[in-house]
Order: C-alpha cells, then structure tokens, then sequence
C-alpha cells in the first residue's frame, strides 16, 4: 500500500510542477503528459486544491509598464509576526507577503502604477502597529 501512496505522491508532484509550467493547459494536455485519464487530472486538481497544495491559479502578465519594489519588514517582538503579516496583506500595491527567518521578519513584494503609488503602498506597510522598520529596494528588470 505504502509504494502506491508513494507513485500517487509522485503523480501529484509532477502534475504540480506541469502547472507551474504553464497552468493554462488543457487537463487533456496535461494528462497526455502523466499517461492518465482527463477526469483523473480533474480529480487530482481538485484533491489537491482542497488539500491546500493548489491555493490558487494566477495570471502572469506583461508588467513593463509597472514599478514594483522589495520592502523587508522588522517586525516587534511584542507582536506576532503573522499579525503584522496579515494586515500587511491588506495594503494596497501588495502582491505577495513572505514570513522570513534571518535579518528581516517579512518581505513584501510591491507593485503600483508608478513610483509614487509604490511609495504609497510602503508608507502603508510602515504605519501597522508592530513594524519597526523596513528596507526597500526598488526592482530595476524583472528576468524570466
């Protein structure tokens, strides 16, 4: 039993890392590739976004035209960092939160329509009660 429950491990991994490819393919596509059924990569998707390992499909898009900047947070430690986390979350120009261990507590990745609106979304994360300081760096090329 052990060895089927560790192939089904092995099946999802590769699923997972196909959606991270592109996940915009076709279950028919993508179960060509894994040599299963279409409605088992339906079933396999969606035990795994109620498992909790697919949280969500995201769009990538063009975003030359948008500024975007890397703000690591020092949180108190009076405060929980998943408190601060949280309502960093809610600010807007906020795309992704990041609990980290070493010099910084949390890193935040900004994006806005240009510097200023940037700037605004830093000056946001900066007035939530638990966040001693940060350190922004504005991100100059995205490479892909």
């Amino acid at each position: 039993m052990k060895k089927k429950q560790e192939d089904s491990e092995k099946i999802d991994d590769l699923l997972l890392a196909i959606l991270r490819e592109d996940s915009r393919l076709p279950n028919t596509t993508i179960a060509q590739k894994l040599n299963l059924s279409e409605s088992a990569v339906r079933r396999r998707i969606s035990n795994l976004s109620s498992r909790g390992r697919i949280r969500k499909f995201t769009v990538e898009v063009e975003d030359s035209g948008l500024s975007s900047a890397i703000t690591w947070v020092s949180v108190s430690p009076s405060v929980p960092t998943k408190e601060v986390s949280e309502k960093i979350r809610s600010v807007k120009g906020v795309e992704t939160v990041y609990e980290t261990a070493g010099q910084f507590d949390v890193a935040v990745i900004l994006r806005g329509a240009n510097i200023v609106a940037v700037n605004a979304s830093i000056e946001g994360v900066r007035r939530i009660p638990g966040v001693l300081n940060t350190n922004t760096t504005m991100v100059l090329r995205t490479i892909r």
